[in-house]
This record gives structure tokens, sequence and C-alpha cells, in this order.
């Protein structure tokens, strides 16, 4: 396939396409390094491997799930040209993302309930990659969420439809990145002592 042929307006989709595909390539390499990093350092003697991660995690991975089939039931009803669906299906995704972010921080609080600090005489490597990882997953939520605000104004501005889907589409698979970007990190975390 000649990448070169085509409208400006199917080069132009392409071009932000593979720049999105790029991003998420390095988001992958810069997560392995840390969860590679991880592995390298349970090797200490000072590491915690009786620790369960809090409740608060497993809640947010089932709404961080959830968050995903209701971007893509958005996605389908925007096809099926329903207006008022769209919104409250893309509503609901970001909803969703702050419950996430919400019961992120929860975790991080009944962490530190068990005595365990990111820094300071409370603290140990152990729980700093995992501050590490999951403070740097929630920023890229944050970006998702910023994505998703900007997708339901041009949305409620009527930009999108079955044949206009640019913008809707990167958002989408950027936050279906994320989404199964934390899966792998609460299974890593979880199975990985």
């Amino acid at each position: 396939m000649d990448l070169t042929q085509g409208t400006p307006q199917e080069k132009n989709s392409r071009a932000k396409k593979m720049m999105l595909w790029f991003g998420i390539i390095s988001l992958i390499m810069s997560f392995a390094g840390w969860t590679s990093a991880f592995v390298v350092s349970s090797s200490r003697p000072d590491w915690l491997k009786d620790f369960v991660l809090p409740n608060a995690f497993v809640v947010s991975t089932v709404v961080i799930i959830i968050s995903s089939f209701t971007f893509i039931l958005a996605k389908r009803t925007l096809k099926s040209g329903n207006h008022k669906a769209t919104m409250l299906w893309l509503f609901i995704t970001l909803i969703l993302g702050v419950v996430f972010i919400f019961n992120q921080f929860s975790g991080f609080q009944q962490i530190i309930d068990l005595g365990y600090n990111f820094t300071g005489p409370t603290s140990n490597v152990t729980m700093s990659y995992i501050y590490l990882i999951a403070i740097v997953h929630i920023l890229h939520v944050v970006v998702g969420l910023f994505c998703l605000l900007v997708v339901i104004y041009n949305h409620f501005k009527q930009k999108y439809n079955s044949e206009n889907m640019l913008g809707f589409e990167l958002a989408a698979t950027f936050w279906h990145f994320i989404d199964i970007l934390w899966v792998y990190l609460f299974l890593f975390l979880y199975f990985v002592r």
C-alpha cells in the first residue's frame, strides 16, 4: 500500500493515527521499563513479598473496564446517528474515568493507612514502585479525560458523524489503550511479588 496515495483528508487521517500509535508504543516501552525494574528490584532483601493490593485498585480496574465498553457504545451510537445517546455514553465514560481516579487515590490512602508512604522513613522500594507506576498511569488517564472533554465539546458542536470520526476514533484508541494498560499493570502488580 502506497501511503502517499489518497486524498489530503485520508493522508491527514493516516498521519494522525500513526502519530498516536508512535506515542502509544513509546508509553508501552516506558511502562515495560518500570515493570522490568520492579521485577529486578524484587530480589532486594527489603522487598515486601506479602503485600496485597488495596481493594480500591480492584474496584478501579472494574470501573475502567466498564468505561471502555461505554466508549464503544458511544461510538456505535455515533455511527447510527443517535446524537443524544452518543452524548450520554460519552458523559458516562467521563464519569467512570473520574471514578477510576478517585478509587486510585482511595487505594493510596489504604496503603498509607497500612503505614507505607511514597517517601520518608515509612516508605520502602516496593511501595515507591507501586506509587510511581500508578501515579504515572493516573496522569495518562487525566490526559484521556481531557481528550474525552474535547470529544464531548466537538460532538456538542456536531463536528462528528458517521463519515467524520477521526478525533473521536483517536480519543477512543487512547482511552482503550490506557484501559488495557491498567489491566496489565494491575495483574502485574497483583501476581508479580
